[in-house]
């Protein structure tokens, strides 16, 4: 003890500042830094950036962290002295700290003195936001495309404490872009401290430095322009008048528009909810929770008597469904105590919280109508009697399936043609067969003059059209009509000069009639309201695929008109001079007597089946092969008034009521459809069509159910004929 008492002594004596400066185990008092860097400020010779940075310094909390970094470095040099002239192994230890302490600040001063304009950045992602990076191990990667990896994010607690113990957290700045701390140097915090004072960051930069001309004028003789000023620097410019006085046009008249400032509403519901506010902001409006329903009399523990349902009540519930029974039903209980636990208690909880949480909800605008206002008013099916109803007659005697039906003029006979080769006519009201054609070939199709004088049979079988004498009438009608289809020579007019016939007058005189030879298939055969013409349609037959027969001159003619598409049908008016061309998209409407083209009605289907036309004449009703039924009012538009999809399958034929306000339809789903359809003579009103009756009674035969469907011409009576070889009479 002694011996070290007297070292003390020597080394005091030897240097007398050592009074002032501490132990080795201490940290230099504050006061004593504070006035070592006065010292050291006063001797510096920039001034100005030295007492930048000395206020800089004093004017936060940790200040004097600096001062203290600087006094410690001055202090190492004599503490290691003391540390190497000690014998104690306590005071070497202290001795080695302070050293390492020492070179810890001295390499962060050296560190911190370059500054990040010197050193490339360490992360080398560019412009890429580190967003990217935040479900990753890494940030980016460095210089040589190694990762940088995340460092481990300290507790919060531990890094407050830790900055709050650091005397240099103040100088730290975390870089988020390198993952990493950096600590402002001193030639940095002078440059900040002079931006924030106004100042430029440099102190040897004068703004007010003298101004140094380009030019040198002592030695010019001349000045660079000796131009004088122009006129039209000292006068308003007239350009810039007619501009403003266009753009006042413009805004007084309107084409310029101002965005008008937004008019903050003086007064607000002081009580009113956020949620009931009908003003639509940008973003997506607060929807809040449904609220469940409050607990009433009936939830309670000791309801009244009138709430507690009987046992005839908990019965009935129980035949109920699921949906419509309730979900609670009361009990009463003397005291709290005997409630039992409910069951279905944390599941109810469960549940309510998934609809808080996890239901998107959506606000929608409901609107409260009446579904049965929705419906249109229709009239009722008793008001609009009679119609066919229930199947009267059964016409049996085909072999095989029928095709075409036809209704003589008076309303007597019926004549069917079947693909058995026969065509067969039979009474309306007994069912009895009065005559049989043994044909020898399938039969398309059969058809009535519409003369009561002239009945005339049309039958279509393979290429020919036979015209038949079904012997009905008195001798003077048998003797015109054996005049008429006499046939003295083969007839082979050919309007074009073509050297093959377009049509053969034959007469036939196994079956006493005519038979027209075609040079293709004939499908279907029309009669013209007067008797006298008869329209066949050729779907193979190209340019003269339609044909019109006048049986008086027996003359055949082509319609002169192109055909677009390949024909399904041909009909006439039933009052004036037009003639209807129905191919598989759409129905084309021509004048026979002016020869000219007049409308094309688009029916939107995928093929055309049939077509019939109402017996004012203004409005048509198309069958199709998909099952849709369109009517078309001729007045209105070329598009469909109104589609309907009443059968599954093809529409096989449709057909008008001549005096009844029915139409009707008939399918390979065995059944035919009855409407009515009621036609206003007040252009103002639209067509009423009322679905009536669904007829069924055939069976289906090779995948074909009804072929053919015609009304009666004077009772609200349905003839069918199916592909099961029975003819059917619905009637009211």
């Amino acid at each position: 003890m002694k011996n070290k008492e007297e070292n003390k002594r020597m080394r005091n004596a030897s240097n007398p500042q050592s009074e002032e400066e501490p132990l080795i185990n201490e940290k230099p008092p504050l006061a004593l830094l504070q006035k070592q860097h006065q010292r050291q400020l006063a001797s510096a010779s920039d001034s100005e950036s030295d007492s930048d940075y000395e206020d800089f310094s004093e004017a936060g909390d940790s200040g004097q962290s600096l001062s203290e970094s600087e006094a410690s470095e001055s202090g190492s040099s004599g503490d290691e002295g003391i540390a190497n002239s000690d014998d104690n192994g306590l005071d070497d230890d202290h001795g080695q700290e302070d050293q390492s302490n020492s070179s810890e600040l001295q390499q962060g001063v050296e560190e911190s003195d370059s500054s990040e304009d010197e050193v490339a950045p360490r992360n080398t992602i560019g412009e890429v936001p580190l967003e990217w990076y935040k479900d990753e191990a890494h940030i980016g990667y460095d210089l040589a495309g190694k990762k940088i990896k995340k460092k481990e994010r300290q507790d919060k607690l531990d890094s407050f404490l830790a900055s709050a113990d650091d005397s240099k957290n103040w100088l730290k700045i975390y870089d988020e872009y390198n993952d990493e701390e950096v600590e402002v140097t001193r030639k940095e915090l002078r440059l900040v401290r002079r931006l924030l004072k106004g100042k430029a960051p440099h102190a040897d930069f004068d703004p007010y430095a003298p101004y140094v001309d380009w030019f040198k004028w002592d030695d010019a003789k001349h000045p660079l322009s000796n131009a004088p000023e122009p006129k039209r620097r000292f006068i308003p410019s007239k350009w810039e008048s007619k501009k403003v006085v266009k753009l006042v046009r413009a805004i007084r008249m309107g084409l310029i528009k101002f965005d008008k400032p937004k008019e903050e509403k003086r007064f607000y519901p002081l009580w009113g909810d956020d949620s009931s506010s009908t003003e639509k902001a940008n973003h997506l409006a607060y929807i809040p929770a449904p609220k469940p329903k409050l607990p009433g009399h009936e939830e309670s523990y000791n309801p009244s008597l009138e709430y507690i349902p009987t046992q005839e009540e908990i019965n009935s519930y129980q035949l109920m469904y699921d949906e419509d029974r309730p979900k609670f039903i009361p009990r009463r209980y003397m005291s709290l105590r005997s409630i039992p636990a409910y069951d279905n208690g944390v599941k109810d909880i469960f549940e309510r919280c998934l609809d808080l949480y996890l239901c998107p909800r959506v606000r929608k605008k409901r609107i409260n109508i009446d579904p049965e206002s929705l419906k249109p008013k229709l009239p009722s099916r008793k008001d609009l009697k009679p119609y066919p109803i229930t199947c009267y007659l059964e016409y049996k005697g085909h072999q095989d399936a029928v095709m075409s039906i036809s209704i003589e003029a008076s309303g007597q006979w019926v004549a069917s043609g079947s693909l058995d080769g026969t065509v067969r006519i039979w009474e309306v009201e007994t069912g009895r067969c009065l005559r049989v054609w043994e044909i020898g070939e399938a039969v398309k199709c059969v058809a009535w003059n519409p003369l009561h004088e002239l009945p005339i049979l049309a039958v279509s079988a393979g290429q020919d059209v036979l015209l038949l004498n079904t012997g009905f009438g008195d001798e003077e009608e048998q003797k015109k009509i054996k005049e008429i289809l006499h046939v003295e020579t083969s007839k082979t007019p050919d309007d074009s000069g073509n050297k093959v016939p377009i049509v053969s007058w034959l007469q036939d005189d196994k079956h006493e009639g005519i038979r027209l030879r075609h040079f293709k298939t004939v499908s279907s055969v029309e009669w013209h309201r007067k008797g006298d013409y008869l329209s066949t349609v050729m779907p193979a037959g190209e340019s003269r695929a339609v044909l019109i027969h006048q049986l008086s001159k027996k003359h055949t003619q082509r319609i002169p008109f192109k055909l677009h598409g390949l024909p399904v049908s041909a009909v006439f008016h039933p009052t004036r001079s037009i003639f209807f061309i129905s191919t598989k998209k759409n129905v084309r409407v021509y004048d026979l007597w002016q020869q000219k083209f007049i409308k094309k009605l688009e029916t939107g289907l995928r093929e055309v089946s049939s077509i019939a036309v109402h017996p004012g004449g203004d409005n048509v009703i198309v069958g199709s092969k998909e099952g849709k039924l369109c009517w078309f009012d001729m007045d209105l538009s070329s598009q469909p008034y109104r589609i309907l999809k009443c059968h599954p399958k093809d529409i096989t034929n449709v057909a008008f009521h001549r005096s009844y306000p029915l139409f009707a339809s008939c399918s390979d789903d065995c059944t035919a459809y009855v409407f009515h359809g009621m036609v206003y003579s007040d252009l103002n009103q639209n067509p009423l069509v009322v679905p009536l009756e669904i007829l069924r009674g055939h069976t289906s035969s090779n995948g074909r159910g009804v072929m053919d469907c015609k009304f009666h011409p004077r009772q609200p009576w349905l003839f069918t004929a199916g592909a099961d070889s029975v003819i059917k009479l619905y009637c009211h």
